[in-house]
């Protein structure tokens, strides 16, 4: 029995072919088996004949970006995605969040970062399997008067509609997919964006609880977990 045939699969998605050849190589050397495509429409030939544990996208490649594949895969595939985006470009993160990508790597990257980042988003394992986010969290969830539409990324009190920034839906998001759970700093960063860090998260939470909590300085539905996290509930 081939050994290989137990190690992770990866898929790498990206136009530059020297990159595409060096990712190729640092990842096999680094205990994975590794596939590449060079544009959607081959990466699309890639999945049908083979089943992958996660992909390295790029944004930005000729014809249909990362984004628009991305989009179009997350209709009919779980699969782990890990987006490489041009550095700081929010934008692709933002929306990158909204398809269901897990995690990013801003380019320039350090491969020991990739490595890093491929094996907690393996980690996590596969949406569905419930130790990571859900790629699709409940559309409609209530705590108190407050009601959020995880799929318009809208939050109501009373009916009335709530301004969230782009960083407060992806919160909300995270927590719709487990609510009632608590879920750790570390998470709640994969779920925003790789640009945040932990303390960034503490800060986001106080903002958000200005907005959904009666008295902010004592949350109800927004709970503080000491040394694990947060968690959402219906009190």
């Amino acid at each position: 029995m081939d050994a290989s045939a137990d190690k992770p699969h990866i898929l790498v998605v990206d136009d530059d072919t020297r990159l595409r050849e060096l990712l190729k190589s640092f990842l096999s050397r680094n205990g994975f088996r590794v596939s590449t495509a060079g544009h959607a429409a081959e990466a699309r030939q890639r999945l049908q004949a083979l089943d992958f544990d996660l992909i390295v996208l790029d944004v930005m490649m000729p014809g249909e970006t990362g984004l628009d594949f991305a989009t179009q895969l997350r209709r009919t595939d779980d699969v782990p995605i890990l987006m490489l985006t041009a550095m700081g470009d929010t934008k692709d993160r933002i929306a990158g969040l909204e398809t269901g990508v897990d995690d990013y790597l801003g380019k320039p990257f350090e491969p020991r970062e990739l490595l890093l980042r491929i094996q907690n988003v393996l980690r996590r394992g596969r949406s569905g399997a419930g130790a990571g986010l859900p790629a699709e969290p409940q559309r409609l969830i209530a705590f108190g008067p407050m009601q959020f539409d995880a799929e318009l990324g809208e939050l109501t009190h009373k009916g009335k509609r709530v301004a969230l920034t782009d960083a407060e839906v992806a919160l909300l998001r995270a927590f719709a997919g487990r609510m009632g759970e608590v879920l750790s700093r570390d998470t709640l960063c994969k779920s925003v964006g790789s640009a945040i860090n932990e303390r960034a998260i503490d800060v986001q939470v106080t903002r958000l609880r200005r907005k959904i909590e009666p008295d902010p300085s004592f949350p109800r539905y927004l709970r503080t977990v000491r040394g694990q996290g947060y968690r959402l509930v219906d009190a």
